[in-house]
């Protein structure tokens, strides 16, 4: 198992940009219709599972208030200039945070491994409440992309900068990471994890990751659930 790096990750604080007075439902946006899939294998996916997919972006929106469900990135997508129609269960979150100068200091590797450890296993978790999804041969696996702002000096009136990764989990190793047969750091390993410098590609990213309970233990001060609503 690989080294686990210092305190500078684990304290950098989140910054929540909440009001008191939220909207009780997510945007009706954000999960992708089905009539704007080409692909008529992810048309039919869509249809099928648009319940699993409101509900996901439902529990993401009230149980992590703290992070943006993009707009239209959850749904079933396939990874860019891939020969096949391999489609995948996917969500696009944004991360806020405020400016942390350990957190600045890390190399993108160790952003992203920080990233990857308190946001994928959790994310799967709940991608995967449905059993019907982990049976279903034509969703070949997971696809979890987060997004957080590079904490880098802005220039006066420039757009800040976002850092990505696109993290690619077949089907057997998510479902081995849910059973708890593989850890966070060997799912890191089996992974394809894409990043990228705001516009520009880098490429396949190799993480150092770790089982990190932060989602599960971080509490928003103020915060509270709606009636009726309950995070597992």
């Amino acid at each position: 198992m690989r080294a686990r790096p210092g305190t500078g990750i684990a304290s950098f604080v989140v910054a929540l940009m909440l009001a008191a007075g939220a909207a009780a439902a997510p945007a009706d946006d954000r999960v992708l219709p089905p009539a704007q899939y080409v692909s008529p294998k992810a048309k039919e996916l869509a249809t099928r599972y648009a319940s699993a997919l409101r509900a996901l972006s439902a529990e993401v929106y009230h149980c992590l208030p703290w992070v943006e469900v993009s707009k239209q990135s959850v749904g079933f997508f396939k990874p860019k200039n891939a020969s096949e129609d391999d489609r995948y269960l996917s969500i696009r979150i944004y991360i806020e945070q405020e400016s942390s100068p350990q957190f600045a200091q890390l190399g993108l590797e160790q952003q992203a491994s920080a990233m990857f450890s308190r946001y994928v296993g959790p994310l799967l978790q709940r991608m995967a409440r449905n059993p019907a999804l982990l049976n279903d041969d034509k969703i070949r696996g997971f696809n979890v992309i987060l997004e957080w702002t590079k904490q880098t000096p802005q220039r006066a009136g420039g757009r800040p900068v976002h850092e990505t990764i696109a993290v690619f989990v077949e089907k057997p190793d998510g479902v081995a990471y849910l059973g708890g047969t593989i850890r966070g750091h060997e799912l890191a390993d089996k992974t394809r994890i894409l990043a990228w410098d705001g516009e520009q590609s880098l490429g396949p990213l190799q993480l150092s990751a770790w089982d990190d309970n932060f989602v599960a233990t971080y509490k928003v001060q103020n915060y509270q659930l709606d009636p009726g609503v309950t995070c597992p």
